[in-house]
């Protein structure tokens, strides 16, 4: 079954988009997950009324019940691209009988494992294949390629680094 591009609402998007223009304070936010440990290596992340749990793989250590955490980075690289891909459509007054998004990257454990320094723990790279059937012709699925990647807060994210700082709060566990 195959959905439609046009359900997006992009008058929504195009009022949003002109109020901060004029406005630039009302594009301001903050987005915010809570993710709070269950046991072993499962853990629920939060954010707003949703929910998702992760897991690691049995070979780590992990009971395998939710999706590991380097997935959902990817998988959200793939949420976010696939947003854009939808918006520039209306943009270009085309739509899609079918979208896949396919993100994928190489590990390497030794570096999560701590076996060896000059390893990274992370992705070394990150590759995503999109898979559209549509009437549109090439150039255009060039444009919307080039317009989801530069306006993709994900691919934003991941492309140059977010910074990233962490505190501890430190509560002293209460004795029965």
């Amino acid at each position: 079954m195959s959905g439609t591009c046009q359900t997006l609402d992009i008058d929504t998007y195009t009022q949003t988009k002109e109020a901060v223009s004029k406005d630039p304070e009302k594009g301001k936010g903050k987005f915010e997950s809570v993710t709070i440990w269950k046991d072993g290596a499962v853990a629920v992340n939060k954010a707003r009324s949703f929910e998702i749990t992760t897991d690691e793989p049995k070979p780590l250590g992990g009971g395998d019940t939710g999706i590991d955490p380097m997935e959902l980075l990817l998988a959200s690289l793939g949420s976010c691209l696939t947003i854009g891909w939808v918006t520039n459509a209306n943009f270009h007054d085309i739509d899609y009988k079918n979208l896949k998004i396919k993100v994928s990257a190489p590990y390497d454990l030794r570096g999560y494992l701590d076996i060896d320094d000059g390893v990274r723990p992370g992705f070394p790279e990150i590759n995503y294949e999109v898979e559209v059937e549509t009437d549109a012709d090439e150039e255009t699925l060039q444009q919307i390629k080039a317009a989801a990647e530069k306006n993709s807060p994900m691919f934003d994210n991941i492309a140059n680094g977010a910074p990233i700082s962490g505190t501890i709060k430190h509560t002293k566990a209460v004795a029965n």
